[in-house]
């Protein structure tokens, strides 16, 4: 069988770190530094690609300038708003962009507003969008009375207004803008699964995507590298829906190593990224991601108790069996759908849960159900914590440590939070005790240091969490010696590694987990290694590219993103460490 070939056309891809983020809360989208928009699924993260080119398929939506260019671009502050910088040999030309927000759960609206700057500016666009990830090109292409462009592509309708010049090349649509300096263009592009409804002129749309960005997004003044922060925050913003739920990535497929087969589909919410948002938020205040993380995963524990599964559709709804499409992928990737954590048993999110209802309650923003579901969460752990799991890297089923010191961390803390009450909370501390106790016997290293499992002596950095997140003291001789040893074999140059696959140098197997690396700020910052804790949080904030999104790797040697883009909870980590760091000491 011959390989598939990219589809003809297509915009070339671009290094991971030059891909900026749009979102509104129900998709997002990729848009390249050449106004090259090559990923959005619609009308929900988990649904079909109608561009697809970023993974091989079918489907982009561009808008270039028609001359020699270099290219830069910026997100406007406190927002998903991006704006795409270009100077040409003629001048200077902008296009702001961003999906319509808060966005409409059945229909998409991509807004483009061309914006002259210094001389003529002189731009091609281009939009071949297909449904189905490519298989299905838009069809039935006409222009209306009002020189807007509609048509169909599978069962979604499109309409694209500002382009009455436009000619149908096939499915696709092809023009040119011309702009003297100071004048813009607006282009409004919508896919819908329903009826569109009556056209809404572009300066509507702009000031009600300004208005709730301003309105969602807090200044975080307080924290370390504030305005890092607070794109953070509007980073998790955008990619969280309605029901609360944050989905890990806004893509599939995109490799965490060329051809090592390490690619999956990050389109869904799992609980423990909920909970390490939730958290990350407390820690900058109570703000309105924290209720949303809360709600999600309150949610869940009172659907499905002690069978809570590791991860959910954005709606709450079974993940798919993972599936193959036939297509190209990105460069040294595949293209995979679906994702085998469907099938797994996660013990650590139960602890990751009474984690953030803790924190929620630290706030006073627990009510009735959350309490509820911190009993179902706590009544879980006492079933089923001896129980083989898959563990935070979702590996084969085994007794992993950190899955039973998380579950004691969260015991610890939902004991200690206001409202527990002296009964419950004296349970709590209990079996946390005994869940400690237990994986001292079975998963102590004979040097002092946590190890992974009974049947595996490594060193892994999840296991600076526990501690930081309370499950025994940060004295304690098995914190300090586990912080030591993830210092001496899984750090390099301020970088952290997850763990040691075998006995290749750590770079030539995976790249820095930037989740580690801010983990180990946290975990500098509890000793008072201040001085070190800042080295740790600014080598790994700017492990990302010119639009500030980080991915789950760096390769360090390239200094390049690897894995799904942008990935939430390395933001949300980064989001705390800045939060932490910059707190008054007690």
């Amino acid at each position: 069988m011959t390989a598939p070939t990219r589809a003809n056309g297509a915009p070339p891809p671009h290094a991971l770190r030059d891909y900026a983020l749009l979102a509104d809360g129900h998709r997002g989208a990729l848009i390249g530094p050449r106004g090259d928009i090559v990923w959005m699924c619609t009308p929900a993260w988990e649904d079909d690609a109608v561009f697809a080119a970023l993974i091989g398929g079918r489907g982009w939506y561009t808008v270039t300038p028609d001359e020699p260019f270099t290219w830069g671009g910026y997100y406007e502050a406190g927002s998903l708003i991006w704006r795409s910088r270009w100077t040409t040999t003629g001048g200077i030309v902008e296009c702001r962009e961003a999906l319509a927000y808060p966005g409409d759960p059945r229909c998409a609206v991509v807004l483009r507003r061309i914006q002259g700057v210094d001389g003529e500016a002189r731009l091609k666009v281009e939009l071949d969008l297909a449904a189905g990830f490519g298989t299905r090109p838009m069809r039935e292409v006409r222009r209306d009375g009002h020189g807007r462009w509609t048509g169909r592509a599978g069962a979604l309708q499109v309409r694209l207004s500002g382009a009455p010049d436009a000619r149908a090349d096939g499915s696709a649509l092809r023009t040119a803008v011309v702009l003297p300096a100071g004048a813009h263009h607006d282009l409004v592009l919508e896919i819908s699964d329903r009826s569109l409804p009556e056209p809404v002129p572009p300066d509507v749309w702009w000031r009600a995507t300004e208005n709730r960005w301003t309105a969602r997004v807090p200044g975080l003044s307080g924290t370390l590298g504030s305005r890092d922060a607070r794109h953070a925050y509007a980073v998790m913003t955008g990619m969280t829906s309605p029901s609360g739920g944050t989905v890990a990535a806004a893509t599939t497929s995109l490799p965490e190593r060329a051809e090592q087969g390490r690619n999956y589909d990050y389109r869904y919410v799992w609980i423990r990224d909920q909970a390490y948002i939730g958290q990350a938020v407390a820690a900058a205040g109570a703000h309105p991601l924290l209720d949303d993380s809360v709600r999600f995963t309150v949610a869940r524990l009172l659907d499905h108790g002690p069978a809570l599964a590791p991860a959910y559709t954005a709606t709450g709804q079974a993940l798919p069996d993972p599936r193959t499409l036939d297509l190209p992928g990105y460069p040294g990737g595949f293209d995979v759908v679906g994702n085998r954590a469907n099938r797994q048993f996660q013990l650590d999110v139960f602890g990751e849960s009474l984690l953030l209802l803790a924190a929620a309650a630290r706030h006073d923003r627990l009510d009735a159900d959350g309490w509820q579901a911190a009993r179902i969460a706590a009544e879980a752990v006492a079933a089923r914590h001896r129980e083989p799991d898959a563990g935070i890297w979702e590996l084969h089923d085994d007794r992993w440590a950190h899955s039973r010191l998380a579950c004691a961390a969260g015991l610890r803390a939902i004991a200690a939070a206001p409202g527990a009450g002296a009964g419950p909370a004296a349970r709590w501390e209990a079996l946390a005790d005994h869940i400690v106790a237990e994986a001292s016997a079975d998963c102590l290293h004979p040097t002092g240091r946590w190890q992974r499992s009974p049947a595996d002596a490594g060193v892994d950095a999840a296991l600076l969490l526990p501690a930081v997140r309370g499950a025994l003291p940060a004295d304690d001789p098995r914190t300090l010696a586990t912080l030591r040893a993830v210092r001496t074999d899984l750090a390099t140059d301020h970088y952290v590694y997850r763990f040691r696959h075998d006995q290749r140098p750590l770079e030539d197997a995976e790249g820095a987990f930037l989740l580690c690396g801010f983990t180990m700020a946290l975990a500098e910052h509890q000793q008072h290694n201040d001085v070190e804790a800042a080295c740790w949080f600014e080598r790994n904030r700017a492990a990302c590219g010119p639009p500030g999104l980080f991915a789950e790797e760096f390769d360090v040697a390239q200094r390049q993103l690897r894995g799904n883009l942008p990935q939430a909870f390395v933001h949300a980590l980064m989001l705390e460490a800045a939060a932490r760091l910059a707190a008054p000491r007690a």
